[in-house]
């Protein structure tokens, strides 16, 4: 059985309001092919939030979740492929923090498209069956998106985060590329 307020309360609608930011976001950046400097401006700003909302929403007590799919494996791949061309060879980066990390003593590297294309994955299958109505269907969505959050994304989400952090300041996004730049010219 479900609960109203799992389905409907604020917490469930605040993520629910990021999450559809954020895909709706990547979806219209990777089909206009957007600036780098503004997929990295706006993902360091809404992966943050993202994190947040995902963990107020209650962890689930089951995982036995069969639940229609929406993004298909072409749709991941095209969204990850224009991400990728969008970050050109600001793309990869080395991870140090994963999970085949316990079978190496090097960094496997990463690439801040798939991280992104993972999220985009299991947001965009949950607000699928979300915005169905079906409130049965609906809590589990929610509850396989929040245990989907433990198990997964949400660490690819920090990673990613850990990884865009940096191109901040090589886009000029960061007071600090402000102030390297008042430096030098102190310096001409």
């Amino acid at each position: 059985m479900y609960d109203k307020e799992f389905l409907f309360g604020k917490d469930t609608i605040d993520f629910v309001t990021v999450a559809l930011e954020f895909c709706s976001f990547l979806e219209r950046a990777g089909g206009n092919k957007a600036e780098a400097k503004e997929v990295v401006d706006k993902c360091t700003k809404i992966l943050p939030l993202l994190y947040l909302k995902t963990l107020l929403i209650p962890a689930p007590q089951e995982d036995d979740w069969d639940l229609e799919e929406s993004v298909t494996e072409e749709g991941y791949e095209l969204l990850r492929g224009n991400l990728s061309e969008i970050l050109g060879q600001n793309d990869t980066y080395l991870s140090a923090v994963s999970q085949d990390m316990k079978y190496s003593d090097t960094p496997i590297a990463a690439t801040i498209s798939e991280d992104l294309a993972d999220i985009y994955q299991d947001l965009g299958n949950f607000l699928f069956v979300y915005r169905e109505g079906i409130e049965q269907y609906m809590s589990n969505a929610l509850a396989k998106c929040r245990f989907a959050f433990d198990a997964y994304w949400g660490g690819r989400l920090l990673n990613c985060l850990n990884a865009l952090h940096p191109l901040r300041e090589l886009y000029g996004l960061s007071a600090l590329s402000g102030e390297l730049e008042a430096e030098e010219d102190l310096y001409e």
